[in-house]
């Protein structure tokens, strides 16, 4: 079994579906209470790097992600470790297509509620 880092093959590593659309990037890991501690998830989005930043700027960039997202979606998003068929030094790619997981929820969400919003975002 190799043993690697959170640093060297998970952190800010951009997210893939099976058909190549860009998902996001992995803002932090999710770990099981064992020891050693095991990756069960991948977690991404504003309310899941927030804490990852730290300080106001990271409480700040939380609040945020929690006022965008639609109400009944949880967050972070979290993404099973399952789901993943392969991460390299460059990118996570995933077993399932973006329109079957939550993180697609909120860049769809965001997309109607406030990119299409602006004037010119409909081309």
């Amino acid at each position: 079994m190799d043993i690697v880092t959170a640093n060297d093959l998970l952190w800010d590593r951009q997210i893939f579906d099976r058909d190549g659309v860009e998902l996001g990037k992995v803002d932090d890991l999710e770990l099981s209470e064992g020891d050693p501690p095991v990756v069960t998830a991948l977690l991404c989005g504003p309310t899941a790097l927030g804490p990852r930043i730290g300080d106001r700027i990271g409480t700040w960039w939380a609040a945020v992600g929690r006022r965008l997202r639609p109400r009944d979606d949880p967050y972070p998003v979290r993404i099973p470790l399952d789901l993943v068929s392969r991460f390299d030094r460059r990118e996570v790619r995933l077993r399932v297509r973006a329109d079957e997981l939550p993180a697609d929820r909120f860049r769809q969400w965001t997309r109607r509620h406030v990119v299409e919003r602006i004037p010119g975002s409909r081309r």
